[in-house]
């Protein structure tokens, strides 16, 4: 898990440096662990990629790069959710 916030935080000094100009890497904090807290995470696509014929278009890093732009670029979305405005209201229905 270390290793990929490391990751992510080195895409976002990249592409969104932190106001601190301090790297996002240097203000990882660690915390005591969480009862049950999972300490490995993996997902096994054999039968999508077998069954179905599915690969996927990125690797793992270039998408994660790729939904860090998304979130970049998106910020109206996430935003609201943060600030409290937003109250799970369904969107889009007339």
């Amino acid at each position: 898990n270390i290793e990929l916030v490391q990751r992510i935080c080195k895409i976002l000094d990249e592409l969104h440096p932190s106001p601190k100009l301090v790297s996002y890497v240097k203000q990882i904090r660690f915390v005591t662990d969480r009862p049950g807290h999972d300490l490995r995470y993996a997902i096994d696509s054999t039968k999508l990629r077998t069954e179905l014929g599915w690969s996927p278009k990125h690797d793992s890093f270039s998408g994660l790069r790729h939904t860090i732009e998304w979130y970049l670029q998106n910020r109206i979305w996430w935003e609201d959710i943060l600030s409290g405005s937003y109250k799970l209201e369904r969107l889009g229905l007339s």
